[in-house]
């Protein structure tokens, strides 16, 4: 299945059963109006943790009408997360997004290692873009949470991307393991890394996905300079996923998508028990909204 516009996901999500979303410490605004777009639209049956006042004041202002029984009254942001989260490994909950609460609290609360959340050994950040100047929707990991990943690490990246794709119903999604040239040197790192990736694909170590690298970022998203560089390869030219080497250049690339190139990103953090949306106070209104969408889409 190959998407080409985040709207995509709207109606992916409406086919699923609708999807019931936590929300830690809710009274945030910005994600409160996105809330209300994606419960308007049938995508997610939200629950609120937090102060009980506050949100309801914040409802009223966007003229958003909820139910008391859909609020968890909670004054402490931390002890938001920690019923979120609960919520969530019982159960009550398939989607947790954050509020008006720190990252760091949310993702203690989801790493506990007695009351947490973890399924996989590491968690990351994955965002769905569509870019005018791409035909079709593209994946990058990881943008924000892992600084400098080791290839153990790189290895989870992968699998919680590739479990993205799978959830939204495509069965082998290309990654790309990006680096600045197509041949391995050991001054550089990255294509270290990725030319074990690839080996560790190919030997059925990490499967579910076609990998290669090392692939310059233009290798990877053009099929002409493919073609005039002379690499071949099923990657080449047509990636799904873009696995960055390092959070700088994961978090340079996300950035100069989303504000040079007008890209819009949907994004999720993978690798807990249920997808996690967690939104930056600088994220449009629609990229909020089309987090909750990309998160409700996913087949359970």
């Amino acid at each position: 299945m190959e998407f080409k516009k985040l709207e995509e996901l709207i109606e992916l999500s409406r086919n699923r059963s609708n999807r019931k979303l936590i929300v830690a410490a809710a009274e945030d605004q910005q994600v409160l109006i996105a809330v209300k777009t994606a419960a308007e639209n049938q995508l997610v049956d939200p629950v609120f943790v937090g102060n009980s006042q506050e949100i309801e004041r914040l409802c009223t202002d966007i003229g958003y009408s909820i139910s008391p029984g859909d609020i968890i009254h909670e004054p402490d942001p931390v002890t938001c997360c920690s019923i979120a989260v609960e919520m969530a490994r019982n159960g009550e909950a398939e989607i947790l997004m954050k509020g008006m609460v720190s990252t760091a609290h949310l993702l203690k609360a989801v790493l506990d290692k007695e009351q947490g959340l973890r399924k996989r050994e590491v968690l990351s950040h994955f965002a769905l873009l569509q870019v005018p100047a791409y035909r079709r929707l593209i994946g990058v990991t990881d943008a924000a949470m892992n600084i400098l990943p080791d290839l153990k690490e790189k290895v989870c990246i992968i699998q919680n991307a590739v479990e993205v794709y799978h959830r939204l119903g495509h069965s082998n999604p290309k990654v790309a393991a990006l680096a600045p040239v197509e041949i391995v040197n050991p001054k550089i790192g990255s294509t270290v890394d990725a030319a074990a990736l690839q080996e560790m694909n190919r030997n059925n170590q990490l499967t579910g996905c076609t990998v290669d690298g090392p692939l310059a970022l233009d290798i990877a998203v053009s099929t002409e300079a493919a073609e005039h560089k002379g690499i071949t390869g099923c990657v080449a030219g047509s990636a799904d996923i873009l696995l960055t080497p390092d959070l700088n250049s994961g978090n340079i690339l996300y950035k100069s998508l989303v504000f040079l190139s007008g890209g819009t990103a949907a994004a999720v953090i993978m690798g807990a028990g249920v997808p996690i949306v967690l939104t930056s106070r600088a994220d449009s209104e629609k990229s909020k909204y089309m987090s909750i969408a990309l998160a409700a889409a996913m087949d359970g």
